[in-house]
């Protein structure tokens, strides 16, 4: 099964662009099969999230998707959006690997 995964933080432009590329490394190196990659801002984020499976999000922002936990999606807080190894090891410990 291929992923959907959406990336969302504040305004939805420079930190959701980078967290995306970096996104982008740590599933090529998990070697996960994912359709899409969707980066956007909080506010469209949280209507959004329900169409995900995975929604990455700067930690201070994962209580904002409490729907969407409630309904099974896997919303993971990265503390260093910058870093695709801290993105790497949060998706292994919620269970995607290759």
């Amino acid at each position: 099964m291929a992923l959907k995964i959406l990336v969302s933080c504040a305004n939805g432009a420079g930190t959701s662009m980078m967290m995306k590329l970096r996104t982008e490394k740590a599933v090529k190196d998990l070697g996960l099969q994912v359709q899409t990659i969707h980066h956007c801002s909080i506010s469209e984020g949280k209507s959004a999230a329900m169409q995900y499976d995975i929604v990455l999000c700067p930690l201070n922002f994962v209580e904002m998707f409490e729907a969407a936990i409630k309904k099974g999606i896997k919303v993971i807080g990265i503390k260093n959006v910058l870093s695709d190894k801290e993105i790497k090891e949060k998706l292994v410990e919620a269970g995607f690997q290759g």
